[in-house]
């Protein structure tokens, strides 16, 4: 994608909006009020965003780097971005263990685009990564607003601190990525493409970090992230949607696994953060499926659809699909991989794809 390209103004939490509207109508003020403060503060972000013209980030000169530009901010637990450097590239580490894992965390998932696709930052061209830590009181979650990466602390209560888990990190900073590409709009099926690339290349960049197979990995999204008092696990997880919580306080994991449970609300932007479920599970097959370190083959076909040139802005999942299968063949020929692929969205309930793409899928 051209640098100078029109972006959708798209704001990315990583914590939903039903969970924390949930959240906001607990009777327990202590649960309630910081979900409430961090509503009004995503809502203004939000606004913010869609009124703003998105401008591209200046990249170094010349050729990109292979190692990462990171500056860490500290908000002081304020509202204004980017608050006060705290930590630059090559810095020595400071004693606020927040400001370590964040920059840990921009650190890992440049390493894991690098080292895996070949890709320089965000952008392909060495784009710089910039991060506000301590941002706001109790603020309940993350985001990536178009050009840096912020993070809450959470209220202790329902969310610990958001640097804790390194998938954070990584989802966000993909969003960043999506931006620079395929440019997914963000409602509805493409807008649950959108979340669905990030909780991919958020578990890849865990995965990559710890040197973890497919078979070895979780498969949660924010894990550590939820309170002692929380029962469940994280906010998501790719192996089992719906599974990742069950709480009186912040309800069931929504998420379906397949398009028999699709949810049709006009809520969340038509269920972004809901529905990416399919596509996660999707990509959790074709990594089981196929085995080793799935941001290998299974993320390298992925990484294809996502970066090729083809994917609509307004893609649905078959269109995503049908591109998944294609690349697959492309890189690996009518093997194994293109059969997991076509196997695995099958599976989650996108079924026609062998008549979509005629001759080429091949019989097997």
């Amino acid at each position: 994608m051209d640098a100078n390209a029109t972006t959708c103004a798209v704001f990315c939490t990583i914590v939903p909006p039903h969970v924390l509207d949930k959240l906001a109508r607990a009777e327990d003020p202590a649960l309630s009020g910081p979900a409430r403060r961090t509503l009004e503060r995503d809502a203004l972000e939000r606004t913010r965003r869609r009124i703003t013209t998105v401008r591209a980030l200046a990249a170094p000169a010349g050729a990109p780097s292979d190692k990462p530009k990171r500056t860490i901010f500290d908000a002081g637990h304020k509202e204004h971005l980017p608050g006060k450097k705290v930590r630059g590239e090559g810095g020595r580490p400071t004693a606020d263990d927040t400001v370590t894992r964040a920059y840990d965390g921009l650190g890992a998932t440049f390493q894991m685009f690098l080292k895996s696709y070949g890709r320089h930052s965000i952008d392909d061209s060495g784009l710089p990564l910039n991060a506000t830590v301590h941002y706001g009181e109790d603020y309940g979650n993350a985001f990536w607003n178009g050009e840096q990466m912020v993070f809450g602390d959470g209220d202790g209560e329902i969310f610990k601190d958001f640097t804790i888990p390194i998938d954070v990190a990584a989802h966000e900073l993909t969003h960043g990525v999506t931006q620079y590409t395929a440019n997914l709009d963000y409602f509805g099926q493409s807008g649950a493409l959108n979340e669905s690339m990030s909780d991919v290349f958020g578990s890849l960049t865990k995965q990559f970090q710890l040197g973890q197979t497919a078979e070895e990995a979780d498969w949660l999204i924010g894990a550590g992230l939820l309170a002692d008092r929380v029962s469940g696990v994280a906010l998501r997880s790719m192996k089992a949607p719906g599974t990742a919580y069950d709480d009186d306080v912040l309800g069931k994991d929504p998420q379906p696994a397949t398009m028999d449970d699709y949810v049709r609300t006009s809520r969340d932007n038509g269920g972004v953060h809901i529905n990416s479920g399919i596509p996660n599970h999707a990509f959790y097959l074709v990594a089981r499926a196929l085995g080793g370190h799935a941001w290998e083959r299974a993320g390298q076909i992925w990484y294809d659809a996502l970066t090729g040139g083809e994917l609509a802005s307004d893609a649905d999942f078959a269109d995503f699909a049908q591109l998944t299968v294609a690349a697959a063949q492309a890189r690996y020929g009518k093997g194994e991989e293109q059969r997991a692929v076509l196997e695995a969205w099958t599976k989650v309930g996108i079924s026609d794809l062998r008549t979509r793409m005629g001759t080429v899928v091949g019989a097997r």
